[in-house]
């Protein structure tokens, strides 16, 4: 793992919702507006932005934790804007803090952590799969 980045450091991220971003279950469509689980999705991915430069090549990152704390709602069309703040760093494991604003309101924060493993361990815990 390479040593880039120290808590404090930001990666922002950017996405416009989706008809696919919104709610939608198997008994079909909700609301056109963002879903909590879209919006997941993407703050793991503006966390994410830090493993990627920070693995080396016999690496891989892995997802442990996120939280959510889905504040208020983005339509579809709207962008909305994350930013993600390393908070801790501890040997392998990353953890940043992340909000999510649309149109100037905080619409969700929350936590999400990563680890950075040999992909060899990975293979292993995955082999039995």
């Amino acid at each position: 793992m390479l040593p880039l980045f120290k808590p404090g450091d930001t990666k922002h991220f950017s996405r416009t919702v989706r008809p696919e971003d919104c709610a939608s279950f198997d008994s079909g469509h909700v609301h056109p507006v963002y879903a909590t689980f879209a919006l997941a999705r993407d703050a793991e991915w503006c966390c994410r932005l830090f493993v990627l430069e920070m693995k080396e090549a016999q690496e891989e990152g892995i997802g442990t934790r996120l939280t959510v704390e889905h504040l208020s709602p983005a339509l579809a069309g709207s962008q909305v804007d994350f930013t993600a703040v390393i908070t801790h760093i501890q040997h392998h494991e990353i953890t940043c803090s992340y909000e999510a604003v649309c149109n100037g309101r905080v619409i969700a924060t929350g936590i999400q952590v990563q680890k950075i493993l040999p992909k060899a361990k990975l293979d292993r815990l995955f082999a039995g799969l």
